[in-house]
């Protein structure tokens, strides 16, 4: 058999990435569904209130993905290194440090729910449901935290099947639970469009159990023994190495999830209607730019294991296979979201008219993400050696001083549409500046291990 530095470097790619793509998939799929039974089972006005919680959901987990970017460039270079108890520091102080930002999300999120639905601007006819729907949400927080974190970190270890597996359990749990929570089945009380934020809750209980008795089970290095429940604690010198990387990852993340919030603005202010059809188009666009995200962690770690050991050569082949694949996958998902427009959005949205405004704001935008995956390689590889400064000042450049005024100028000229139009603007910019500084200034510089 061979082994995996033997074998070819499409196939590392591929049994790296397919598991980590399905998870992607099944993350989609748990909110698509929730989409699918609020939209028909409660109606499109229940729709447009738990569409005005994406981007706010999305500010508060910023910072732990950000966390886990940062700690999974860590964890792959002290694996690619066969440190094993350095695995184990990393992940403990991480998932420590990831608790208590949890925490401290759910007191802010629910304490300020109300200020902060009204601020976006949503309308008046769902804004009861809307802050009651994002009270529940923030107070389950620090558990789905948590969850995302450690599966993100195992992925430094090369272990994407076991986050999939996970995943299935919470999204079994979703599937049963949800509609029976919504409509008081088996005698269960009726909770309307909170019922997907609590089977969420149950779902991720589960999944974190079953993950924990699974890695116990194949000895895996993260497995909760001992030595990792000692390192659950917030290790200054660990950490600060992880937030040298993950911090500067958690911020631009965090600049993208407000530019959502005044991007939700701008369509809030064309109605309820506006919003069904931004969270609907959100839903599809998720299922091909989570691919193409996966792509770029892909390339992140395994060029991480290859600086851990000592194989900076594989550098240059790692980013050229991850640019190939995102041409093939990524691509190929925009082809299906073109063809099976009309269809997926009928999925959410039963009026006819909204459907069909739906379906031009996708078509407007739905290429870009092939754009977007191109820039998230080149970031990732980067990111990889620990640089991600420039790639995230980039990234903060193009999104205030493009997206945001390109957004502006044309929804005041094309109203909604124009809205859409400031995404693919705003992806090549990130393509053209990522791509420069990567050729003129990182391919010079000299990579070094960071632990």
């Amino acid at each position: 058999m061979q082994t995996p530095s033997q074998r070819p470097l499409w196939q590392i790619y591929l049994i790296f990435l397919a598991p980590m793509v399905l998870s992607n998939f099944l993350q989609g799929f748990s909110g698509t569904l929730n989409g699918i039974y609020i939209g028909q089972m409660l109606g499109t006005h229940a729709l447009a209130a738990v569409s005005g919680m994406f981007p706010v959901l999305f500010f508060f987990i910023a910072l732990v993905i950000g966390l886990g970017a940062g700690a999974s460039v860590l964890i792959g270079q002290a694996w690619g290194a066969g440190e094993t108890s350095m695995v184990k520091q990393i992940t403990g102080a991480t998932l420590t440090l990831g608790a208590l930002v949890g925490l401290i999300a759910a007191v802010l999120g629910s304490v300020f729910a109300r200020p902060a639905m009204q601020a976006l601007g949503t309308p008046a006819d769902v804004l009861d449901e809307a802050v009651g729907y994002a009270q529940v949400m923030m107070l389950i927080l620090p558990l789905l935290m948590v969850f995302i974190l450690f599966t993100q970190l195992l992925r430094g270890v090369s272990d994407t099947l076991s986050p999939l597996l996970a995943l299935m359990v919470s999204t079994a749990v979703g599937l049963l639970l949800t509609p029976a929570l919504i409509k008081g089945w088996v005698g269960l009380a009726p909770m309307g469009i909170q019922s997907a934020a609590l089977a969420g809750l149950v779902g991720n209980l589960l999944a974190m159990l079953f993950l924990g008795y699974r890695l116990r089970h194949k000895n895996s290095v993260m497995a909760p023994d001992r030595e990792l429940w000692a390192a659950l604690r917030l290790n200054r010198e660990i950490l600060g190495k992880v937030l040298r990387i993950g911090l500067p990852t958690g911020v631009q993340m965090v600049v993208l999830s407000l530019s959502e919030l005044v991007i939700l603005a701008l369509v809030n202010s064309h109605g309820s209607q506006a919003t069904a059809a931004y969270g609907a188009v959100t839903q599809i666009v998720n299922y091909v730019q989570f691919p193409a995200l996966s792509i770029a962690i892909t390339a992140s770690i395994l060029g991480a294991q290859a600086i851990g050991a000592g194989r900076n050569e594989r550098i240059g082949p790692i980013l050229r296979t991850g640019m190939l694949i995102n041409l093939c996958l990524t691509g190929a998902l925009i082809v299906l979201g073109y063809v099976l427009s009309d269809w997926l959005l009928g999925l959410f949205i039963t009026d006819v008219d909204a459907r069909i405004r739906a379906e031009h704001l996708l078509h407007i935008m739905l290429w870009s993400i092939l754009v977007f995956g191109f820039q998230a390689v080149i970031g990732g590889i980067m990111r990889a050696s620990g640089v991600v400064l420039v790639p995230m000042g980039i990234t903060i450049f193009c999104v205030l001083c493009i997206e945001l005024p390109v957004a502006y100028a044309l929804n005041a000229h094309f109203g909604l549409e124009g809205v859409w139009m400031a995404f693919p603007v705003t992806y090549l910019a990130m393509l053209g500046l990522q791509t420069a500084y990567y050729r003129l200034v990182w391919r010079h510089k000299q990579i070094q291990r960071l632990v």
